[in-house]
């Protein structure tokens, strides 16, 4: 049985993507991405599954500072639908709420109840977690926004289901072990993660993005990080559609290569269907 790490408690985001990916699992919560990814450093877990992006709030704070220094590699990823309820201890009215905690990104994602209940809210370091702080108030003053896996585990009463402002609101979770080997090359879709810095010459980054343009590759994402005390050196994180073996994939590479003084594969992995349907 594989024993999967995560963010946050029994009933989260974090908990739901972990089962999808991994139906016979044992779990591990974390109350850090960097205690989960520790745990599978350590051996203590198999594998983490951790939330990189989010349709309405972005990137997710620290995520991809923290994935090329824990030396694991990306081997699965999970486009997860995200649902919000609003619930509290059983008996309570809409009327009796005064103070509604949750995570900052699932306020931030649920404005508009929040705004028509003109509620005060209460920041939770987890969603779920904040299902089980209300839970333990048994005030019907208090109520969460949580996930609906959230209600029935620590048998609050949804006051409001379905409250995110987005119906289209999805995350993406993404799952990471020791394991260096990359999926095979079948044909089928798939994803490359790679970090690389570009050497101190002039259109470096230029020459770079151009040989996956000239070689057809798709880039799904760029981001740069900052590097060093002196703000000089950028670090890119980049995902593009393929698989290092493709031809015009190894030709991309190939000049990233010689425009970089570093390129890291951070995982090859096949391409969620979520990715299909967009």
């Amino acid at each position: 049985m594989t024993t999967v790490a995560y963010q946050g408690e029994p009933g989260s985001n974090s908990a739901t993507a972990a089962r999808v990916l991994y139906p016979e699992r044992s779990e591990l919560p974390c109350t850090s991405f960097e205690q989960a990814l520790d745990a599978v450093a350590l051996s203590t877990a198999d594998v983490a599954v951790i939330p990189v992006d989010n349709s309405a709030a972005g990137r997710v704070a620290d995520v991809h500072h923290l994935l090329p220094e824990s030396g694991l590699f990306i081997v699965a990823e999970h486009f997860l639908a995200i649902r919000f309820d609003l619930m509290g201890v059983p008996g309570t009215s809409l009327e009796e709420v005064k103070w509604v905690r949750s995570h900052v990104h699932a306020l931030g994602q649920c404005r508009k109840v929040l705004q028509a209940g003109g509620w005060r809210t209460l920041v939770s370091d987890d969603t779920a977690g904040a299902a089980r702080e209300v839970a333990e108030l048994g005030d019907p003053r208090h109520a969460a926004l949580a996930p609906p896996a959230a209600a029935g585990l620590h048998g609050l009463e949804v006051l409001r289901g379905e409250v995110e402002d987005d119906p289209d609101n999805t995350t993406r979770f993404v799952a990471l072990s020791w394991d260096t080997v990359p999926a095979p090359y079948t044909g089928e879709p798939t994803m490359t993660s790679l970090f690389f810095c570009v050497r101190n010459i002039p259109s470096a980054l230029y020459k770079v993005l151009g040989g996956f343009a000239s070689n057809g590759v798709n880039l799904t994402k760029i981001e740069s990080y900052q590097r060093g005390a002196g703000l000089n050196l950028s670090r890119f994180y980049v995902e593009v559609e393929g698989h290092p073996e493709e031809p015009h994939v190894a030709l991309a590479l190939h000049e990233l290569r010689f425009f970089s003084s570093e390129v890291r594969i951070l995982g090859v992995y096949g391409a969620h269907a979520h990715r299909l349907d967009s």
